[in-house]
């Protein structure tokens, strides 16, 4: 195993490692792995590196810590945005560097040990698998606090459990389990916690069997109307989530999850 990560870049917060033909990039903010437009760019440049990469012929995503992603760090938004600032940089919006992931080339399996929230489950739906245990939850949690879902969930979560099911973990934002996510298509194998990332690299190395340049080929034509269909989700996503986030009950929602309490919404 090699590790490929250079060190003093711009992806501290990642190890990427090539084990034969199977490359494992590793989320390294434990427990919780919270996202931010900087993990997501990290996530993208080493996708990209990992093109460019001839040995490499699949990928794992997986997470140090208790959690795969549990999705924004609450805390740190309410102290930006208290302060004034943005927690979305304009020149940085982090939809535009989620965009960098789906259009790499090489297939990616993610090992989801843990909880996935939010932009977490965003980052989990756009890898092309998902190996999960029980232990894990799933949740697109955007409107229990007064947000529009993003991360391109609107178009990935109905395709993987339908349009019923989504509309629920949107309109609820209720978690679900690892089992319901396995049950739901949200997940193709459910196995043992220890077991997560070792059977996500069993099923990378099954595909790294195959020819990697007919497995790419297909790929790219599998996803084909799927990139130009994730850039629109993202960018009708961004609108809504652009005024949702002026309004009352989104600051309220943040503050309650932050107090973890029940939020009060008024409808404004």
């Amino acid at each position: 195993m090699s590790e490929l990560q250079e060190q003093g870049s711009a992806v501290e917060d990642i190890g990427v490692t090539l084990d034969g033909h199977v490359a494992t990039i590793e989320m390294r903010r434990p427990p919780n792995n919270f996202m931010d437009v900087d993990l997501i760019a990290a996530i993208g440049t080493a996708l990209e590196r990992l093109d460019g990469e001839p040995e490499c012929r699949s990928i794992v995503l997986a997470a140090a810590g208790k959690h795969f992603c549990a999705g924004g760090n609450l805390k740190q938004r309410l102290e930006v945005e208290a302060g004034g600032g943005k927690f979305v940089p304009p020149t940085r919006h982090p939809y535009k560097e989620a965009r960098r992931l789906v259009a790499t080339r090489k297939p990616i399996v993610a090992a989801v040990h843990g909880s996935a929230i939010g932009a977490g489950l965003g980052l989990a739906a756009v890898a092309d698998f998902r190996v999960t245990c029980k232990e894990a939850r799933f949740a697109a949690n955007f409107t229990a606090i007064g947000f529009h879902p993003g991360f391109g969930l609107t178009l990935t979560l109905p395709r993987l459990v339908g349009q019923q099911r989504a509309r629920w973990m949107f309109f609820a934002g209720q978690r679900i389990t690892g089992e319901e996510a396995y049950a739901w298509g949200l997940a193709d194998r459910l196995v043992e916690q220890d077991n997560v990332r070792a059977v996500a690299q069993e099923m990378a190395a099954d595909i790294a069997k195959a020819g990697p340049l007919a497995v790419q080929a297909t790929r790219e034509t599998l996803n084909l109307d799927f990139l130009a269909a994730f850039r629109a989700a993202t960018e009708r996503e961004a609108f809504e989530q652009n005024w949702l986030r002026e309004t009352n009950d989104y600051k309220e929602g943040v503050q309650a999850g932050f107090d973890r309490r029940p939020p009060v919404f008024t409808g404004t």
